[in-house]
């Protein structure tokens, strides 16, 4: 440690001391100071991203992976300003994170100075743009404030969400003396008491359907989880940012039902129909997870715990500690409590959604996600973006045993996979977990976006394999041009591009291939996960072809029912004028 103990090295000694190993960002000239001390924490790597909205995913794909608390650090001005949007992300999917936001120095405050973000003197106000994105937003005044700031902000971030530190340059440089170098945090999360849900769940007379959501992986809630559904012999569906909270078919869960909502199984609606109760575990069930369920829900009893109420009305128990509620909530349903009533049901249903067939050039998703389920082995870590490729792979892809499967659905960011692949691809070993790969599943459209992270991942030699479905569109805007716009025009095709091959050239010695059929792509994937460092494989697929995806399966329905009522009605008009 440097000779002078500073702000900075506070908050880098501070932030180790808890866990954190990582700290992800974009360096300049007023969060340099904080680099400058991470160099010198042994305990702390700092890793620097190619853009700040990477930087946040990062972390937050770190925080999601059970690592620990993701951090982000970020200079001012624009490169401030870059974080909104992957802090967002993380506010809406509810992610502990910290983000250390460098200021000028507080003496330039209101004066014109360069990237003055203070809001004095018609200055842009930093604090109320990250108060809009966050739990907790502070500028610390003073080098003193440091401790008891710090430690707001952690335990802001660990009820789940963005918490982020405005720190003025001269601040970072600030002298601390006659400080106690201890970091007080609050008391531990408070345990919700599960006694207003036990009774119904003891009392079911029939099958039980839980719908498991993102707490459940946030609070590493899993084995509590698999214990629960044993206790009730329940069926299992998780929303689709939460895939990996249950077991994986063919692995001794055959409970696990699949994913609720708009990418998700038919037959959880049609579970939870049956269900004598539905309790929801970790999620507030937002449209995107409950599509298709509102009436199921409505006609069953249900019951809910964890950190935020549902959507829906119903008996709702709050806790920040998931796995303890659920620990008591398994000991109320042992020995004299065991629930007499409930039942398995006659038939585990996993169904999928049925696009239309397509028949033109390129891989379809169907067949791709079937490869992928074929070569990657257990403990694999996926990251999935938007789009039709996320939606496909949500709902064909099941999770690997023992590894994670993570999807930003909060804001639903182009790009965020890139970023946050990385990012657990760092945590992996902070959690004790064995060496395994990350696989990092994305369209061209994200890739475009935020895809030269993988400069990042070439430059820290990490075990990420990028896998780009290349359809040279905007493929979900594609899909929305057609079905509701008449198919009149495209504003969201691209020009082709090889993105595997222009990856090779870009960054010699990395492994990158295109592909563009079906008899190639087990070989590729193959070659790829068995290479040390990254690997990219970019598949050439169609922006024609419909993803499983519900409102585009019900809005082509109504456009074929349409067509077929205007030609039965052309016919009759025929017969009419032929038969005067």
């Amino acid at each position: 440690m440097p000779r002078k103990y500073r702000v900075v090295d506070y908050i880098v000694e501070r932030i180790a001391a808890i866990g954190v190993r990582h700290i992800f960002g974009v360096d300049g000239a007023n969060i340099e100071d904080l680099y400058d001390a991470a160099h010198f924490q042994l305990a702390v790597t700092a890793v620097l991203a190619k853009h700040e909205f990477s930087a946040v995913t990062m972390a937050d794909g770190y925080s999601r992976s059970g690592a620990g608390l993701g951090v982000v650090a970020a200079t001012s001005g624009g490169g401030a300003l870059n974080l909104v949007a992957g802090l967002g992300e993380s506010l809406a999917s509810r992610v502990p994170l910290l983000a250390l936001v460098g200021q000028t120095a507080s003496g330039m405050d209101g004066r014109g100075s360069f990237q003055d973000t203070s809001g004095r003197n018609g200055s842009l106000n930093a604090e109320s743009v990250f108060s809009a994105v966050s739990l907790s937003c502070e500028r610390v005044l003073t080098p003193a404030d440091i401790g008891p700031a710090l430690a707001r902000a952690i335990t802001a971030a660990r009820t789940g969400g963005p918490a982020v530190l405005l720190l003025p340059k001269d601040i970072q440089q600030g002298y601390l003396e006659g400080m106690d170098p201890r970091m007080v945090l609050s008391d531990p999360p408070a345990i919700g008491n599960p006694r207003a849900i036990v009774p119904a769940l003891q009392g079911a007379d029939g099958p039980v359907t839980i719908i498991a959501g993102e707490q459940v992986a946030r609070d590493n809630a899993r084995a509590e989880l698999e214990e629960l559904r044993a206790a009730l012999r329940a069926q299992v569906a998780t929303v689709p940012d939460a895939k990996d909270a249950s077991g994986t078919p063919g692995f001794g869960s055959s409970s696990a039902l699949g994913v609720t909502g708009v990418m998700g199984h038919p037959g959880v609606a049609e579970a939870v129909a049956g269900s004598a109760v539905c309790l929801v575990v970790g999620t507030r069930l937002s449209v995107t997870a409950r599509t298709g369920l509102d009436d199921a829900l409505a006609s069953v009893r249900t019951v809910s715990i964890g950190s935020a109420p549902p959507y829906v009305p119903c008996t709702h128990v709050h806790t920040d500690d998931l796995r303890g509620s659920l620990r008591m909530v398994i000991d109320a349903l042992s020995g004299p409590g065991r629930p007499m009533g409930v039942r398995v049901p006659d038939e585990v249903l996993r169904t999928e959604l049925t696009p239309p067939p397509w028949t033109g050039t390129g891989v379809r998703y169907r067949d791709a996600m079937a490869v992928l389920d074929d070569v990657l082995p257990d403990g694999t870590d996926i990251v999935v973006d938007a789009g039709n490729t996320g939606a496909a792979a949500i709902h064909h892809l099941p999770a690997r045993r023992d590894g994670r499967f993570v999807v930003a659905l909060g804001m639903g960011g182009m790009g965020y996979s890139f970023g946050a692949g990385i990012g657990i691809a760092f945590g992996r070993a902070n959690r004790g977990r064995p060496v395994g790969r990350t696989v990092v599943i994305a369209g061209d459209g994200a890739f475009f976006m935020h895809g030269m992270e993988v400069h990042t991942a070439v430059q820290y030699h990490l075990p990420v394999t990028f896998i780009l479905f290349n359809n040279n569109a905007h493929a979900m805007c594609v899909t929305r041009e057609q079905l509701f716009y008449d198919d009149l025009y495209s504003y969201n095709r691209f020009r082709a591009s090889r993105l595997g091959s222009g990856l090779a050239a870009m960054f010699p010695g990395l492994t990158s291939v295109d592909i563009a059929d079906l008899e190639g792509l087990a070989p590729a994937l193959r070659t790829a996960l068995a290479t040390d460092g990254p690997t990219v494989v970019s598949i050439e697929c169609a922006a024609d072809e419909i993803p499983p995806f519900a409102p585009f399966l019900a809005a082509k329905a109504t456009k074929v029912n349409v067509a077929e009522e205007d030609l039965a009605a052309a016919e009759d008009r025929t017969n009419v004028i032929a038969g005067t």
